[in-house]
């Protein structure tokens, strides 16, 4: 099958962009390199092509009230121009996928709407969920995206250059707020979609834009010297956060208390949701297993798939692993037995038929400075 390619992709390859498939698209991996690409997120700003991301609009009589019914947050905790981070639940409590809820408030007395960012790969899966569930003579699903370009710009500079870019100040925009914006600066007067979010651990923004001012805003934000990055830094630095990677940190046989997700679960809410039998019943007995963070001793690094052990005996296996290029050291995250994920437990790892000491830390590797 031949892979999609994004709004962005003749100009990613000018701009040196080295290719990979990813969730059935034609993504850049990397431009000038992993670790410098990391580092100038971590330190000025980057741009990151998203545009491979779902983003769909539900709209209609409440559908707020109708999504309530398969997650297991409270979505009334937002209102208008706010968001939330949730999950879709199976029947289990297991995860079938992640997503952003964007808050877009009331188009008419009779309508308002949700938009909602989910993962390339769980696109089909997702879509095809929600209209078992959801009425659709009460709720439309309506295709956000189009061939419209989705761009994360993240940084500690990024707001400061944003801002000398679109003209707007965006200073008033907490964390998870959006709206949207007209682009004054450009030569044509459009809008774009922008959310004070990120997958970076960093302050950031992505935008939802029209494919002619995405082009524009990308030259912009180059020529501005923020540094075009690839999937490679996009990985490192959402594993130094702590940040889940769908289908590595969790799937459909995890539930969100097991991938240390559980603050996402509002029990008390009265409006029941798929999997909270599920989940009603971990929060009363307990967990089997549990997301942990670990600390190599040596300069070897876990990758997904290797085997965890503790004395001599396999007890889990590693989801995400990396060489943090900010903390100088390998981390990783893992699931173990929950006898065994306490801040401090020593476990093995093997890599190349050698094991190698591990030591359990908190999953969030790296804090920014002002968080």
């Amino acid at each position: 099958m031949d892979l999609l390619q994004t709004p962005l992709h003749e100009i990613a390859l000018e701009t040196g962009a080295r290719m990979v498939p990813f969730a059935g698209w034609e993504m850049p991996v990397q431009f000038t390199g992993v670790v410098e690409e990391h580092s100038s997120v971590r330190k000025k700003a980057g741009v990151f092509d998203i545009s491979h991301m779902g983003v769909f609009r539900l709209e209609g009589k409440n559908p707020k009230d109708a999504l309530q019914a398969l997650v297991p947050t409270d979505l009334h905790r937002i209102g208008p121009g706010e968001a939330c981070y949730s999950v879709l639940l199976n029947e289990n409590g297991g995860i079938i996928d992640d997503l952003i809820i964007y808050d877009l408030g009331t188009s008419s007395e009779t309508s308002s709407s949700l938009l909602i960012v989910i993962n390339a790969s769980r696109t089909e899966t997702d879509i095809k969920w929600l209209r078992t569930y959801l009425d659709p003579s009460e709720i439309s699903i309506l295709d956000a995206k189009k061939n419209k370009i989705f761009l994360a710009v993240q940084g500690p500079q990024a707001q400061q250059i944003l801002e000398s870019i679109i003209g707007i100040s965006l200073e008033r925009m907490p964390r998870f707020s959006h709206c949207y914006i007209n682009l004054k600066n450009f030569n044509q007067s459009n809008t774009a979609f922008i959310a004070r979010t990120g997958y970076t651990g960093e302050e950031g923004f992505e935008i939802l834009l029209q494919s002619d001012l995405g082009h524009s805003l990308w030259q912009e934000l180059l020529a501005k010297g923020v540094t075009p990055c690839g999937l490679g830094a996009r990985d490192t630095l959402r594993i130094e956060a702590g940040m889940h990677l769908y289908g590595n940190d969790m799937d459909q046989t995890t539930t969100p208390f097991e991938a240390g997700l559980g603050w996402l679960v509002h029990l008390e809410k009265a409006m029941p949701f798929i999997g909270q039998e599920a989940l009603a019943k971990q929060a009363e007995f307990g967990i089997k297993q549990r997301l942990i963070g670990l600390e190599l001793t040596e300069r070897a690094i876990a990758r997904s798939g290797y085997k965890v052990l503790h004395q001599g005996k396999v007890i889990g296996k590693i989801t995400s692993g990396t060489w943090s290029p900010t903390l100088g050291k390998a981390i990783a995250m893992a699931y173990v037995p929950t006898s065994l994920s306490k801040i401090g437990q020593l476990l093995e790892v093997e890599i190349r038929n050698k094991r190698h000491i591990a030591k359990v830390v908190k999953k969030t590797f790296y804090l920014r400075s002002s968080a």
